[in-house]
């Protein structure tokens, strides 16, 4: 969530229980639907990351399986958490 605030709303640098501050301590009024829109819509990005394997792991893929194998291991992870 503070990712999206900080995406939508590039002056705010802290937030306490919903509350958006700026720099000098001033609080800053956001749209809490647009922010949860942009959460939904990029969700998937962090669902996919958790995903994949290791660096390590995608590597000894290719090593010992080939570049077939790697590519198979990713797209049934982008099929799994497809983009909206």
């Amino acid at each position: 969530m503070n990712d999206a605030l900080r995406t939508l709303y590039p002056q705010i640098v802290t937030t306490f229980n919903d509350v958006a501050y700026d720099a000098d301590g001033n609080e800053v009024a956001y749209d809490k639907a647009a922010v949860q829109a942009y959460v939904d819509a990029n969700a998937y990005k962090d669902l996919r990351a958790k995903a994949y394997p290791s660096y390590a792991d995608q590597f000894d893929t290719i090593f010992h399986e080939g570049i077939d194998a790697w590519k198979a291991q990713i797209q049934a992870v982008k099929d799994r958490f497809p983009k909206e």
